[in-house]
């Protein structure tokens, strides 16, 4: 009797389209989805890893790259379309165009326009000049005050260079070029001048 009812039983399962394996667990299709339980504690903190210094092909990795970015900064200093002052790169690559589009591309680039706050700085970026013979646009532009310039992050100068006479454009012209001497004018937007980033 008791046969004849486990037979009936595995026969139903079996019409029925459920799978039983030996341990009597039955798969079947699958029921509605219930609620999410309460998050669990987390788990105990596995073993730490080696230190990076302790990775030789990281280190050999790193020394390389190293190596390909002091060559590359040697080249460009070299041609004169870079220069290093304290934690500061000037870079031109030697392109002229209008203010706009040198703060685009130097935002693309990572960077943004080259804005001297030191006597040093300004001198980096008069070489620049100088070796392309062209003026150049600064990272500075005047504010709603006539005369007045910031830079391009809205905090004040803290350094100029200003060619006697200059700014004279007296809201007129709300960028400042660099000339090949290093002293700087006041000069709309629109002119083609070269495009020096600073990172």
């Amino acid at each position: 009797m008791l046969l004849c009812s486990l037979t009936l039983t595995l026969i139903w399962l079996v019409v029925s389209g459920l799978e039983c394996d030996m341990k009597e667990v039955c798969l079947g299709t699958p029921g509605l989805t219930g609620e999410r339980g309460e998050k669990g504690e987390p788990g105990e903190r596995g073993p730490p890893g080696p230190p990076a210094y302790a990775d030789e092909e990281l280190q050999r990795t790193l020394l390389e790259i190293s190596h390909q970015i002091l060559q590359t900064m040697s080249v460009l200093s070299l041609q004169g379309s870079m220069l290093a002052v304290g934690k500061k790169v000037f870079f031109t690559g030697g392109q002229s165009v209008n203010f706009e589009a040198i703060r685009e591309s130097c935002a693309r680039a990572g960077g943004r326009i080259a804005a001297p706050r030191s006597p040093e700085e300004n001198e980096a970026i008069a070489s620049i000049v100088r070796k392309h013979n062209t003026y150049a646009y600064l990272g500075l532009a005047e504010g709603p005050t006539a005369g007045e310039f910031h830079y391009l992050d809205g905090t004040p100068v803290n350094y100029t260079n200003w060619y006697p006479g200059q700014p004279g454009g007296r809201g007129k012209e709300k960028c400042v070029e660099m000339y090949t001497d290093g002293q700087w004018n006041d000069k709309n937007c629109l002119q083609y001048r070269l495009a020096i980033c600073e990172f």
